[in-house]
């Protein structure tokens, strides 16, 4: 079985833990739930299959059970913390808190420094940057984006990109990009990172309403669909998205940075089913 720290769903390792236990002797769902302290002979399954939650108060028994102690049992509250909590900032916090948990005992949190990235803004505007400003110190860079930003977050940026292998530096201190493209990769922290940069973006977005028309291109229309529509028109995107990004690695030159949003969003509740559009003819 793994160690705890490469777990982040919680419901995972207490099946992991079961089936290591359930290959070496007789254990039952019925007597691990004896142990962790639960009435019912199936709760534990039940948890583990989706159909339950383990609530806060008994995640501590719940690790006594498999035998955590110490910052090992901490994490897997936290791990039940995060899966529970009810709003983003709530799920940052579980997370954070748990890889502070992690670097205080000198191990890896898978998805840390993906978390990190999408999390700010400054992170892949300076990405696209940095490497097209070669020779220029970290104020020139801080007085170029938009919004502007200090020399010090400029420094801290760039070493935190060199760290996770987006930038590298070369010997007359110039950047250059490792990959064309970063995307989201599959542990589930990661995403509740990203939407805290897309609210950033739709902030800046509706500052940018104020920018000349020539300088930036902002429409919309207003639809009515169904569901299979809308799930051809997500994939319209996702197309629309990859043509755009294959654009612009056409040049090699950068002469400023953009911000690309795509928003499909819900303006009503769903309709009771009959309802037909009206056909103008």
């Amino acid at each position: 079985m793994k160690e705890i720290i490469e777990y982040t769903d919680y419901r995972k390792y207490i099946q992991d833990y079961y089936e290591e236990r359930k290959r070496c002797s007789a254990f039952s769902w019925r007597e691990f739930a004896r142990v962790a302290g639960f009435s019912s002979p199936v709760y534990l399954k039940y948890i583990c299959d989706g159909k339950k939650n383990l609530s806060l108060g008994a995640a501590g028994s719940v690790a006594n059970a498999m035998g955590l102690a110490g910052f090992e049992s901490t994490y897997f509250v936290l791990m039940v913390s995060y899966a529970h909590a009810k709003d983003d900032g709530a799920k940052r916090a579980a997370f954070e808190e748990r890889c502070a948990l992690a670097r205080a005992h000198r191990v890896h949190v898978l998805g840390n420094e993906e978390f990190d990235y999408f999390k700010s803004w400054k992170n892949p505007v300076l990405r696209e940057l940095a490497p097209h400003m070669p020779g220029a110190k970290p104020l020139e860079m801080a007085r170029v984006c938009k919004p502007v930003i200090t020399a010090a977050e400029v420094s801290e940026t760039l070493n935190f990109l060199v760290k996770m292998n987006l930038l590298k530096r070369d010997r007359n201190g110039n950047y250059r990009q490792t990959e064309k493209s970063v995307s989201m990769g599959s542990v589930d922290a990661v995403p509740v990172a990203a939407r805290e940069m897309q609210r950033q973006m739709g902030e800046f977005a509706i500052k940018a309403l104020d920018l000349p028309l020539s300088e930036r291109d902002m429409s919309g229309t207003v639809l009515g669909l169904t569901q299979k529509s809308y799930e051809r028109i997500k994939k319209e995107i996702v197309d629309f998205r990859h043509r755009v990004a294959a654009i612009a690695t056409e040049d090699d030159e950068t002469e400023r940075v953009y911000r690309l949003n795509v928003h499909l969003f819900p303006v009503s509740e769903p309709l009771k089913k009959g309802i037909k559009k009206e056909v103008r003819k």
